[in-house]
């Protein structure tokens, strides 16, 4: 076998875990070289969204392209790729919480009134948490067929993902509709024959 396809095939989950973690080192080092701009809680949210969606985006399409370029392999590394979505989503939550709201309810209240979006991303976020919590071999056994109901939950979340950008649209809605087109063709990719969540 040809050697960096070889390396590829036994230190693969190793390779994608840490392109996995190279958001999280752009994000920590954008903090720390402060550059983040003018306005660094607003390019903070911005920048922990757009590598949030990223992620989800990718573990989402690890079907579609199994189908269509017949890498089979791609499965093993969806599971990971699915955590690292939530984590990332669950950092751009953390971050929103904290800057955004500072944990205050009346501002979270005010917030949800007036940005719908933000519900949106919420529901999405809970909708990964059973996902998220069951990612594992032990849950997998227990819940058997019931476990691919759950992780049916994927759908809906797409949806909501995308819901929570196109509302925050103002001038422009490029980024909505090009994240639009994607989630559909995945979408699309799963309709023949499709007997798996993702």
């Amino acid at each position: 076998m040809f050697a960096p396809l070889d390396a590829l095939r036994r230190h693969g989950k190793a390779l994608v875990f840490v392109l996995c973690l190279l958001p999280l080192v752009l994000i920590a080092y954008s903090v720390a070289a402060d550059k983040l701009g003018p306005d660094p809680v607003k390019s903070l949210i911005h920048l922990s969204g757009e590598w949030a969606i990223r992620l989800l985006l990718l573990t989402f399409a690890v079907t579609p392209l199994r189908r269509w370029l017949g890498w089979s392999s791609l499965l093993r590394y969806r599971r990971m790729m699915g955590l690292f979505s939530w984590f990332y989503v669950s950092l751009h939550l953390l971050i929103v919480a904290t800057f955004l709201f500072a944990w205050d309810w009346t501002v979270v209240l005010e917030e949800l009134a007036e940005r719908p979006y933000i519900i949106a991303g919420f529901a999405a976020w809970l909708l990964m948490v059973p996902m998220g919590l069951t990612s594992n071999d032990r849950s997998l056994r227990a819940l058997r067929a019931n476990w691919r109901r759950l992780h049916r939950l994927m759908y809906p979340l797409m949806l909501l993902a995308w819901l929570h950008i196109a509302w925050q649209a103002r001038s422009s809605y490029l980024d909505a509709f090009i994240y639009g087109v994607i989630i559909l063709c995945l979408f699309l990719g799963r309709l023949r024959g499709s007997k798996t969540y993702a």
